[in-house]
């Protein structure tokens, strides 16, 4: 008789953890409250602050700020010159925005696959589905890691293409010694509340590349400019402006910029925080073979956003959706990150079939996210991994 989805026994604990959750403290608030009985409640002086900030972080010459991170990837994809016809190829193991905002310009998303032990886009697997109709790729650093910028890199600029990385996972991290943020051609982020740190919502586009900044700066807006040094006419007034392009309003407002910097301030406390739960983590899963590891690589000094905690069903009589609910019997609530893109039933209707990325099908069918948050205790940490260990001991072969 099949065994049911719990392991048994009380619960490791009497109270439900989550896999993510923001962290907001008084200097948070105070940030929040000063701008609400300010003057500019959006498009003032918080979106330039935090658009220095976030340069002074990474490095990056520019920095757009804007309403989230798909705005982001959207804005990042135009600058690109992505548009009708045009193909742009990123990793299914991603949340729909990365591919998503092909779509928005007119072009096709390609799939390429993913290095099975780091999760992460596999630059073999870009070159292999490259065409003569690819503009850009989006390598997306999957849970935090940097994804392979360097081989990525040489990739696109010999074929004459545009990287952007969505870096929505990984504010904080360092790839060979540079913040992410200053090392693609564009880089995203997003300031959702289970990201690193919140706006409640909000995203931004770092470059070191004016003339995309300025397509950036346009995208944004309407496509409305201010800059004389830009307009078709002449000017009628102080008041004049002119829409050059198309854009869009994915402006922020500075109550989240706020927010956003305050957070800022602690993402050195976030960062460390959450390396010591990694730490932990793989200490405590690397040397149970029914489990599997994440790969880190060397080059990335991580800001883990997930931790992926992935199961080998061979050493199992239980699967991926079994442990899931087992670990929910135990009252810890874990996720899923992330249903490969085309498997999406909006993306069945434009044609994609299963079977296109196999180990990132694979790894979709035998990994969950573990609760990861700076406020997560000690204690916290120590629930998770018993119940981890209580399921395997009552479900290993």
């Amino acid at each position: 008789m099949e065994k049911p989805a719990i392991a048994g026994g009380t619960p490791v604990r009497g109270t439900k953890l989550y896999y993510g959750h923001q962290f907001v403290d008084q200097a948070d608030v105070k940030a929040v409250e000063e701008v609400l009985t300010s003057d500019y409640l959006t498009c003032g002086p918080k979106v330039e602050a935090l658009e220095q900030k976030l340069c002074a972080l990474t490095g990056a010459a520019y920095a757009v700020a804007c309403s989230n991170g798909t705005a982001a990837l959207h804005m990042a994809a135009m600058a690109a010159g992505v548009g009708e016809g045009d193909e742009l190829v990123t990793t299914p193991i991603t949340f729909a925005a990365s591919a998503n905002c092909a779509l928005y310009c007119g072009a096709r998303p390609v799939f390429a696959d993913i290095n099975p032990n780091t999760y992460n886009i596999d630059p073999k697997s870009v070159q292999k589905v490259l065409s003569e109709k690819t503009k850009a790729v989006v390598a997306v650093d999957f849970t935090g890691q940097a994804a392979p910028l360097d081989e990525l890199l040489a990739l696109c600029h010999e074929k004459g293409l545009v990287l952007i990385e969505d870096g929505a996972h990984s504010i904080g991290t360092k790839y060979k010694g540079r913040p992410v943020g200053s090392i693609a051609d564009m880089t995203t982020f997003s300031f959702h509340p289970v990201k690193t740190v919140t706006g409640g919502e909000g995203g931004a586009v770092l470059t070191n590349r004016k003339d995309l900044y300025e397509k950036l700066l346009l995208s944004r807006s309407h496509g409305i400019t201010k800059d004389a040094a830009q307009y078709v006419h002449e000017s009628h007034g102080p008041w004049y402006h002119e829409q050059i392009d198309l854009g869009y309003n994915y402006r922020i407002t500075d109550i989240q910029c706020a927010l956003i910097l305050s957070q800022m301030d602690k993402l050195a406390q976030f960062a460390k925080r959450r390396r010591e739960i990694v730490r932990r983590y793989d200490e405590a899963f690397s040397q149970i073979p029914q489990l599997f590891v994440q790969q880190e690589i060397p080059e990335s000094d991580t800001t883990r956003h997930l931790y992926i905690l992935r199961i080998r069903p061979e050493f199992l009589t239980i699967d991926r959706r079994g442990f899931f609910e087992a670990m929910a019997a135990e009252n810890i609530c874990c996720n899923v990150h992330y249903i490969p893109v085309y498997w999406h039933p909006y993306y069945e209707r434009l044609g994609y079939q299963k079977g296109l990325c196999p180990h990132a099908e694979k790894l979709y069918m035998e990994m969950m996210s573990l609760p990861i948050y700076y406020a997560l205790t000690d204690q916290d940490v120590e629930d998770v991994i018993m119940a981890v260990k209580k399921i395997v001991a009552y479900y290993k072969k």
